[in-house]
Order: structure tokens, then C-alpha cells, then sequence
């Protein structure tokens, strides 16, 4: 349990990073550059291939419409997986999580059971999200891992290349964030 709560930890700063990230960071990464409407979702999943891909000229790089909302679903999931964790507590009520002191034994164990039950449907979602960046690689010929872990993806000539931020403040943001959920979690 003791690397249950550090990885738990770990994944609480990093899915907070991201939302701050997503106000705060390049431009492909700003939730405003790729949140679509539900009709634009729509839309796109009723015509993929009619849609013109994201990075040709008419249309930014970064997120299609669908995989916009897939990162709101995964980055949803996972927030609540790791406040459900917060609170949990186990059967004998020795494993717990930092703040289960602050709620019922009873209501710790019933946001343990959801804890799980959302470990499952985040499951479901990363299998779905992975299938996915199979398909763009295969069907498309758009390998999207490469951008996804050094954040460039290749455009055509012509575009205007996104907007970029500084990498220290990248950094400010994650030393902030780390430091604050240390404290958060240890608050007694």
C-alpha cells in the first residue's frame, strides 16, 4: 500500500498538472484549442474520413474532436480515482487512504468500492485509447505517439506553427503542484 499512495500521489499531481496545463500551456494544449461542441463531436463521428485530418492547412494540430473528449473522459477518471483513493478505506481499515480519518468507516468503504469500479472504466477507457492511436497509425498513417510524448507533431508547409511556452514554466507548474499536494496529503 505504501507505492499504492506514492503512485496515487504521483497521479494526483500529474492530472492536476495537465488541467493547469490545459489553462496555462502551449497552444495544442490549452483545453480551448481542442474542446469541441458536442455537435462538432458529432459530427466528426459521423463523417471521420469527411472531416479534413487535424495538421492539414484548415485545421489546427493537435486533438480531432473525438480525442478531445477522450482526454476530458480520461483526465475526469482519473481525478476521481485519485480523490476516491484520498478517502478509501479498506476492510480492516489499516490500508487507507491519507484523509479516510475525515469521513465513515462506512462511507470510506463505499468510496473504496468506487475506487475499483472506476479503476475498471478507466481500464475500458485507456484499452479504447490505445485502439484508437492504433487505428490513426494503421488506417491513416498518422502516428500520433511521437507527439505525444515530446508534444511536436509534424504540420505542413504553410501553417503557422502552434505557440509554444516556455519549459520553466512547465517546471514552476510541476514544482508548485508537487509541493502542494504533499501538503494537501499530509494534512493530519
Amino acid at each position: 500500500m505504501h507505492w499504492h499512495r506514492i503512485f496515487g500521489c504521483a497521479m494526483l499531481a500529474a492530472v492536476l498538472f495537465r488541467l493547469a496545463w490545459g489553462i496555462a500551456g502551449a497552444q495544442t494544449a490549452r483545453f480551448v484549442d481542442f474542446v469541441r461542441s458536442p455537435a462538432e463531436v458529432w459530427r466528426y463521428v459521423r463523417k471521420p474520413h469527411g472531416v479534413p485530418q487535424y495538421g492539414s492547412s484548415s485545421t489546427p494540430i493537435g486533438h480531432n474532436p473525438l480525442g478531445g473528449l477522450s482526454i476530458l473522459a480520461m483526465l475526469g477518471l482519473l481525478l476521481a480515482q485519485t480523490l476516491l483513493g484520498l478517502f478509501a478505506v479498506n476492510v480492516d481499515g489499516a490500508a487507507s487512504g491519507p484523509w479516510a480519518r475525515w469521513v465513515s468507516f462506512d462511507t470510506g468503504r463505499r468510496l473504496a468500492r468506487l475506487h475499483a469500479a472506476n479503476f475498471h472504466l478507466l481500464l475500458a477507457l485507456v484499452t479504447l485509447h490505445l485502439g484508437a492511436i492504433a487505428y490513426y497509425a494503421v488506417a491513416r498513417g498518422d502516428n500520433l505517439v511521437p507527439a505525444m510524448v515530446h508534444g511536436f507533431k509534424s504540420r505542413t508547409v504553410g501553417e503557422n506553427p502552434p505557440r509554444f511556452v516556455s519549459g520553466r514554466r512547465a517546471l514552476w507548474l510541476s514544482i508548485g503542484i508537487l509541493v502542494a499536494v504533499a501538503f494537501l496529503v499530509s494534512l493530519k
